[in-house]
This record gives structure tokens, sequence and C-alpha cells, in this order.
């Protein structure tokens, strides 16, 4: 078997595969490739010594058995029988379930969690997108801080964990989408600047230096990343990407790294001829990350729209802290303004950066469908001091009002996993550090920033404490009792709504038009023939729809349909979907 690796400052590579050492050599028609033979099959393991240094992982590992810091072994992509007949699963007209393996069973692994794969089917969402699984010290953990960016979590699994994972999720009809990390690796063992200029000082990030897109030696670099990507959608059979902060994806050179990895998945889509998709996590407000190629843009699928959140959180929660302050102020016109428009800072002042922010979205040329809404992710939960959900913050009839707002706005609506049920149990933030420093200087930094917003010390939960994950984890016995089974049953109805009903799955953020009443907390939209209509008010709403003669579809509480002056009368704290016949 040949082993190849990219290490352009070493003098001297040798590697050892299952206890036998044997010196590489230079690849004469790649500059800075060594390569080099040995006997070897599925599970051997391997690493890689430079300039007779410690042996390390490669850094294009497929697993690691032992950890971020064992060696790395061999994965034989064609030992694993695939059984489901997929042919793949479009963004257009998708309904995305953010999910966190080591959290969404007690378990924590891939096997469990696809024991439970059929709720989602029954649920009606079409895509499942996990959380990053790549490994990382310890056994639980968030995820953002792994390494070895082709290789599997080994407490979740391993690489047949996650294809068994796939291959169960596609036998019931759902989509894969994985969380993948570019911007950063994590502190402890991440071993690539041994191997070559991965990172540069050139630019920074909240994380330190930053990955190498435009410096000396960034094309190795680019491509590192582009296949480890092509990986996931090919060797797993992923139906799509979601690429974690691409803010931080600094990339001063002509081609930008996104329109790169982008026209790759495009390639490796026509090629399978599946639907493969990215989808950002951007909070630039750039309409270039998703306009297409061959207009100018960087040709991403999709984008998190955090500002449709922000508003819509706002509005429920009256809360006006840091990011929420410019929101909060109108919240109902913040809504309004996401709903018809996509962004809410489109060039406008922006409080809480001191600066004016974003760009509008041309309506004629960026279709609803990629700009992903939501009124809870992982990122709005786990980064609240306690973890709390929104059914934490408000009562089960707002809940109602955001689920009808999300799932029936001209967004691709993605659900954070329990939400659907009005889940109980927080989802906080928890790490598993090995290291007792960086164990150490996580907690103690994470209670830092919460002081200084206020917040009690002993109020901030202990990453490091196992409790702290154990509280993370969901109650399967929730959706079977009261409130949950009320929430539960008003989700699936509005999923099954959004598939039968045209109108909400049509493309055109133009077509939305919006009425509101700050002062008496409603709201109404229209989406052709679909109506939509919230009151956050405690006490019922009198709101002129202007619809006679429509048909409820779905009501969290009894309402009739407006009479012949097109009044519709809707109880406090309450959602309501008609439809215009």
């Amino acid at each position: 078997m040949q082993f190849e690796v990219w290490a352009p400052q070493a003098g001297r590579v040798t590697l050892q595969c299952d206890g036998v050492t044997r010196a590489m050599e230079r690849d004469p028609e790649r500059e800075g490739w060594w390569r080099g033979e040995a006997e070897a099959h599925d599970g051997s393991r391997y690493g890689f010594a430079l300039d007779g240094g410690p042996v390390r992982p490669d850094p294009r590992s497929r697993r690691q058995p032992d950890g971020p810091d064992g060696p790395s072994a061999v994965v034989d992509h064609a030992r694993f029988a695939w059984r489901a007949q997929w042919g793949g699963r479009p963004l257009p007209g998708a309904v995305l379930y953010e999910l966190h393996v080591g959290t969404y069973t007690r378990e924590g692994t891939f096997d469990a969690a696809a024991e439970r794969l059929g709720h989602l089917a029954e649920l009606g969402v079409t895509h499942v997108e996990l959380m990053p699984v790549c490994p990382f010290p310890g056994r639980h953990g968030w995820g953002y801080e792994g390494v070895s960016l082709w290789a599997v979590h080994e407490p979740y699994g391993g690489p047949e964990g996650l294809k068994r994972f796939v291959d169960r999720a596609h036998a019931l009809g759902l989509g894969v989408v994985l969380d993948v990390v570019h911007n950063h690796l994590g502190p402890s063992g991440n071993y690539l600047p041994e191997f070559g200029p991965y990172f540069t000082d050139t630019h920074h990030t909240p994380w330190g230096a930053a990955v190498n897109l435009d410096a000396p030696g960034s094309d190795e670099v680019r491509s590192y990343l582009v296949q480890s990507a092509l990986a996931w959608l090919r060797d797993y059979r992923i139906d799509g990407l979601r690429l974690d902060a691409v803010h931080a994806l600094v990339d001063t050179r002509a081609h930008h790294f996104l329109e790169e990895l982008s026209e790759a998945v495009d390639t490796l889509a026509a090629d399978t001829g599946r639907p493969l998709f990215l989808i950002a996590e951007s909070d630039l407000n750039d309409p270039r990350v998703v306009t297409p190629r061959e207009e100018g843009g960087f040709g991403v699928h999709a984008q998190w729209n955090d500002d449709f959140h922000h508003a819509l959180h706002t509005a429920l929660t009256g809360e006006s802290q840091g990011y929420y302050a410019d929101f909060a102020r109108a919240p109902l016109a913040a809504l309004a303004k996401t709903l018809t428009g996509g962004f809410f800072h489109d060039g406008t002042y922006s409080s809480f950066r001191g600066r004016h922010h974003g760009r509008p979205l041309d309506r004629d040329r960026v279709a609803g469908h990629r700009l992903l809404g939501y009124s809870q992710t992982h990122d709005q939960v786990g980064n609240r001091a306690r973890g709390d959900r929104l059914a934490a913050l408000v009562s089960p009839g707002l809940l109602a009002c955001a689920a009808a707002l999300t799932l029936t706005a001209p967004f691709t609506p993605m659900l954070f996993m329990g939400e659907e049920w009005a889940a109980g149990t927080p989802w906080q933030f928890f790490t598993d550090h090995t290291d007792p420093e960086l164990a150490r200087a996580v907690r103690d930094g994470r209670r830092r920033e919460f002081a200084a917003h206020g917040w009690a010390e002993e109020d901030v939960p202990d990453p490091q404490d196992p409790a702290t994950r154990d509280r993370s984890c969901l109650d399967w016995s929730e959706p079977e009792r009261e409130p949950h089974a009320r929430v539960l049953a008003w989700y699936r109805l509005l999923v099954a709504l959004r598939h039968e009903q045209p109108d909400l799955t049509d493309p055109d953020l133009g077509d939305t038009k919006v009425a509101y009443d700050e002062e008496r907390c409603w709201l109404a939209f229209r989406r052709g023939d679909v109506r939509v209509a919230v009151n956050l008010a405690g006490e019922p709403a009198a709101v002129p729809l202007g619809a006679p003669g429509a048909r409820v579809l779905a009501a969290w509480e009894p309402v009739r349909a407006p009479g012949p002056d097109g009044v519709l009368h809707l109880p406090g704290e309450s959602a309501v979907v008609l439809l215009q016949e």
C-alpha cells in the first residue's frame, strides 16, 4: 500500500506502519510531498516522523482509534456494504433538524441516534444536520475543537458508526448534512503546524492564527480542506455540509476559497448524480456568499440567517442585551424586515459592532430557500450561561408562535433537537479536555465571560463536570406526556403543511407581504394563498387579515376564520395558519 504526506519543510520523513519503520522518498512530481510503501490492511496503525522526531498522526488520517494523539489507522471504505438505495435529496423544500450525536441520546453514539431516526421521519423533517464529528480530546464535547479533519470521533462509533447512521437515515428518506470546521483546529492534538504552513500569522481569528488560505503554501492547504469536504460527501454519502463561521476564513486571493469549494462540490454532484450542497454560517450579511458563481458570488448554496432568529427571539422574550439591542427596539418591525428582505442589518448601523453592517439582498436574484430560518440553534441555546432553551423562557403558546413563524417563513426552516416537543432539558456548554491546564483555562474563561454580564460564577455550569453533559441529554420520555405531546403534535402539523402547500416553499422572497402592530403585539403575513398570524400578547387581538372566506389549516387555540369584514379574532399567545380559497 502506498502512503503519502505533505511535509515541505522536512529534510527526512519516515513511515511507521504496524511497528515497522521505513524511509520515505520525495515525490519528484509534487513539491513538498513524500511517498512510501508498506504492507497494510484495514485497521493497520501508522504515522509519520519528521527529521527524527516523534511519530505523529497522518494529517489526512481517516481514523484515530486511540484519539487525536494516537496513531492513525487505515480505513478501507470499500468494505462497508451500503444497503439503502439513495439518489439524494435537494435543499429547496427541505426542513432541517440540527442534532448533536453526544446528547441526542444518553448513550451518545451513532447507533443509539440511528435508533431514534424514526421519530424524525414521523416529524416530517427532510435532513438531519449533524454537529461536528471529527476527533477531539476526551469523550464528550460540542465537536468544534476537533482535529484530523478526515476522521470520525471514535467514542461516537468511528467511521463504521457514521456510515451505519447515514445508511439508516437514507433508508428512512432522510438526507444527512454534516457540520465541518475549516476555520480553526482544536488546541489539543493539533500537529498540522509540524507538517507545513497550515496556519499563518498574516491574519488572526478568535482562535489564534488563521488557516492559511492566501499566504505561501496555501495551495496545498486549500486542497487539503477541499479534499476533506469531498471525502465526507463521497466516502460517507453525506448530502451536504454546513461550514462553520466562514467569516473567519480570511482569504485575499482573487479566487476565494468558498468559490473554489463550491465549484468542487458542484462537480462532484454532477459526477455522482446526487444533489449536494453547502450551507455557510456567516456573520457577514454579505449576499455574495449565496449568490451563484456565474453572477459574481461565491456559489454557496445557502447560509444561516441569525437576523431572523434575533428578531424573533426579542419579540418573544423581550431580551435586549448584546447583539439583540438593535432588534429589540421594534422587534416586530425587525421581524417583518427579515421576512421580506432576508437581512435586518443590510447596511444599517449595528450598535453591537459600533459600525454599519451588511448589504441588501437582491430579492430577484436570491431565492428564499438560500437562507435558513430558526428559533433555536446549538449556538443560541448553548452559548447562554445556563444553556436554557426557549421553552424555559416563554409559554407553550409563544413556542407555538415561534414554530408557526419558522415553519411557514420564506426560508429553509431548521429545528434544534428537542425543540419539537419543548424539551425541558437545557443544552449547556461541556468539554472533556484531558489536558488539566486547558480544562482549567476553558472553565475560568467561561466564568469570567459571563461574570462580565452579571452572572454569578456559581451559576455558570462547569464545562468539565460530567453532570453538565448529562443534563444536556434529551429526555425521550417527555414527548409522551403533556405539555410536550401537544407541542410535538403542533410541529408535526406545521411541517406537514409546509410539504403540502406549494406557497410555503415558493422561493420568491418578494412575494411575502407582512402587517403588524408593535403595540398590540400581533403580526400577520401572506405567502400566496396562505395566511399566517401570531398574537404574542396575553390578550386576544383583532387582526385585520383581509381574508374573508379563508379556511383554518392549523390553530394553536380554537379560532374561527375571518368573517365578511376580514377580521381575525385571535386568542392571546397563539398562532393560526389559513388558506384563502
